[in-house]
């Protein structure tokens, strides 16, 4: 753990700071806003660390979103992390290659985005990989489709 960075209210000016100097070419903040700090995440292998960092550094206690998005030439997977004590979001969004659909679960850090990374693999097909119970949570597991890609078709719908 890293002692010296360990905040309570960090302001959304520190946490930039904070991110940039930890993991440097790992991450870029691409925007920051009075409540929200956004964040690319250059490879998907270090999300694991870096919401590690944020949970027990920043004092970030809640992961409130863990959503895909389909781009149609890739998919991202967007977290919004949340600290209580300053209302600050913090977004970092992964972008996953259409052949390999897989990343680090966070459902170890923050028990809540276990259902959200649930619902994103049943909506998009991504894979969170060290997932304690990834599986469907709605339609039959017999479904080989992912219906909010872009690709699904309704059926009827020509």
């Amino acid at each position: 753990m890293d002692i010296e960075a360990i905040y309570q209210k960090p302001s959304n000016h520190d946490v930039k700071s904070l991110l940039e100097s930890k993991f440097g070419n790992k991450i870029t903040v691409k925007g920051l806003e009075m409540d929200r700090v956004l964040v690319d995440v250059a490879d998907k292998n270090d999300i694991f660390e870096i919401c590690c960092y944020i949970s027990d550094n920043l004092t970030f206690e809640h992961c409130s979103i863990v959503m895909g998005l389909d781009m149609i030439e890739h998919m991202e997977v967007i977290y919004v992390l949340t600290n209580y004590y300053t209302g600050i979001n913090i977004e970092l969004t992964v972008k996953l290659p259409l052949d390999d659909l897989h990343i680090p679960s966070i459902a170890l850090i923050w028990e809540g985005a276990n259902w959200h990374e649930r619902e994103t693999y049943e909506l998009f097909g991504i894979i969170f990989d060290g997932h304690p119970k990834l599986e469907r949570l709605l339609t039959p597991d017999t479904y080989n489709f992912y219906p909010f890609r872009k690709s699904y078709k309704l059926r009827g719908q020509e």
